[in-house]
Order: structure tokens, then C-alpha cells, then sequence
């Protein structure tokens, strides 16, 4: 399926050189972001306490959230989970009071405010528990880079393992830059997102490094130059659709998820966008300097002299 045709190739190579430099030097602002300002990390990882608080109606969540905030508490979370009528309240670790002290210091403020406010159950997430949050979060990360790397290297070929690697590990710091830069809250359900843009952003460079092996395959006396070309073009449409009916769903959850949402589908349409640019013109642009050429896809037909001229059945097609 096909929103258009593109008649003649649009010679991206040409430009591959002002591309990746863009991507480089956006690459360089996250990285310098992220050691500068570092991630906003979430109660998850630093530790804090979670309330459960039930309401015989609807609360209002951004009530809520003012009044726990005028207490002297910052970043604190407020979500429904469950029914409208049940509010997830995450706060903060803070040096000299406990749990306890946190949550009974809130519930008097809710109560004060609406006497129907009940406590349903305080959990208490220790700065050990986020330590290992974080471990287990880079491992996943790194067994993801890893499973993509090999997937890669058996179907094709490790150069365009590198290339990939490469345009998706781009895309994974950069949603990481633009987190510390505006100091999002980056909770477990971003790194969910993360691990998503992940499995988006290589199944557009496996596309289209799909398409290059067919060229490389249909079209014997074009360069490898005009075979990337000639491969993007022929799949714009089809990214188009993929990627465009993928961010309606993410718009659809960034605009009326709530906050529950909001940032993952936040983490998502950054990640899809800076994919398709990374898949177009960082991955195949990085293949093409790495070298890729016809033989290293195509294996050559076996010569008279290979075939074993003994064995009476050498050169019989099965």
C-alpha cells in the first residue's frame, strides 16, 4: 500500500555527509546534557513513599496535587489508578522523616480539605530498591543492544549491524538528552518507552536494509550510491504510514492519557521521529562509508573449477 509514488530517486546520499553532521552535533548537545544536568529520576529509582488514597467521588487530581505540594513537598506525582476514585500519591524521600511521618503529614491535609479521604495502604520504596531499579533498567537496556546487534549480523551482515547499532543507540540518548534538559520525570514507564523506540527504530533500518539486498540483487550496474537511494525512496510511503498511524495512537495518549501517561508518550514521539530521521539517513549513510557492496550479500555462483569434477553428481541442482 502506497499513499504516493516517487517516480524518480531522491538522491539522499548526495546530502548524507550534512546529515549525519546535524545528528552528530544533536548527539553531542544530549550527551553534554545528560552529564551536565543528568535525568530527573523518578520516585522508582531514587526512593520515596507511594500512598494509596480512595475517595467516596472523583477526586480532583490537580487539587490534590496543589495541596499536597503547599506541605513543602516537590516533585510530588499524583494519578488515578484502578477507578476515577482512587489517587496514587508518590512522594519524595526526605533526609530526617520517615514514611510515616510523610504520609500521615498528607493525609491530614486531604482530610482537612475532604473527610471522605481514606488511606488505603503506604509503601515505602528504599533507596536500594531504586539502586536496583537502575541496575536492572541498563541491563535490559544492554541485553536489547545486544539481541539487536546479533539479529542484525546473522540476517545481513556486521557492517550493517554497526550502522544500525549505531543510528539506534543515537536515538536512545538524544530522548535521554532532551529528559535532562527540561528535567522530565524519567520513570519506568519512559524506560519502557525507551526500550519500544528500540524495537521502532530497527525495524525501519531492517526494512530498509532489506531493500538494499534487493536492489542488490535487481540491479546489477547500479551503484551502491543509487542502490540506497533507490531503497529509501522506494520506502518512503510506506514509513509514512507506519510511523504516521503509530503516532496518532502515541498523539492520542500524550493529548488525553493524563499524567499517567503523558511522558511515555512523550519519550515515544520523541524516539519516533528522531528514528525515522536515524533509519533514513544515519543508518544507511553509516553502511555506506563502512563499505557494503554487492558481495557482501550476494554469495558468488561456484566457478568449473570449484565443483569437484570427480563427483558424478558435482553441479547437480536439487
Amino acid at each position: 500500500m502506497e499513499f504516493f509514488k516517487i517516480r524518480k530517486d531522491i538522491p539522499f546520499m548526495r546530502h548524507a555527509l550534512i546529515f549525519n553532521a546535524v545528528s552528530l552535533i544533536t548527539f553531542v548537545l544530549a550527551v553534554f546534557f545528560l552529564f551536565s544536568r543528568g535525568l530527573h529520576l523518578s520516585v522508582e529509582f531514587t526512593g520515596g513513599t507511594v500512598m494509596e488514597v480512595s475517595y467516596a467521588q472523583a477526586p480532583d487530581l490537580e487539587k490534590i496535587r496543589t495541596k499536597v505540594a503547599s506541605l513543602g513537598f516537590t516533585d510530588v506525582q499524583v494519578q488515578n489508578f484502578g477507578t476515577a476514585r482512587d489517587v496514587m500519591i508518590r512522594l519524595p524521600a526526605l533526609k530526617g522523616v520517615s514514611s510515616a511521618q510523610q504520609s500521615d503529614k498528607v493525609m491530614a491535609q486531604l482530610k482537612a480539605d475532604s473527610a471522605d479521604a481514606n488511606l488505603r495502604r503506604t509503601n515505602f520504596v528504599g533507596p536500594s530498591v531504586g539502586e536496583e531499579l537502575v541496575i536492572d533498567g541498563l541491563k535490559a537496556l544492554a541485553f536489547v543492544v545486544i539481541g539487536i546487534m546479533i539479529y542484525l549480523a546473522v540476517r545481513f551482515e556486521w557492517k550493517y549491524a554497526v550502522a544500525g547499532i549505531i543510528a539506534n543507540l543515537h536515538d536512545i540518548v538524544i530522548i535521554l538528552g532532551f529528559f535532562a534538559f527540561f528535567q522530565w520525570e524519567f520513570s519506568l514507564s519512559v524506560l519502557a518507552a525507551v526500550l519500544a523506540v528500540l524495537g521502532y527504530s530497527v525495524n525501519e533500518s531492517v526494512v530498509i536494509f532489506d531493500r538494499i539486498r534487493e536492489n542488490f540483487k535487481r540491479y546489477r550496474k547500479m551503484t551502491t550510491v543509487q542502490i540506497i537511494d533507490n531503497a529509501i525512496t522506494s520506502t518512503i510511503s510506506r514509513t509514512i504510514i507506519t510511523h504516521g498511524s503509530t503516532q496518532i495512537m502515541v498523539l492520542s495518549m500524550l493529548l488525553f492519557g493524563g499524567q499517567t501517561l503523558f511522558y511515555f508518550a512523550l519519550a515515544l514521539t520523541i524516539g519516533i521521529l528522531f528514528g525515522i530521521y536515524s533509519s533514513v539517513f544515519v543508518a544507511a549513510a553509516i553502511a555506506m562509508w563502512l563499505g557494503i557492496k554487492r558481495e557482501d550479500l550476494i554469495k558468488a555462483a561456484p566457478t568449473k573449477t570449484d565443483l569437484n569434477t570427480e563427483d558424478p553428481e558435482s553441479g547437480a541442482v536439487v
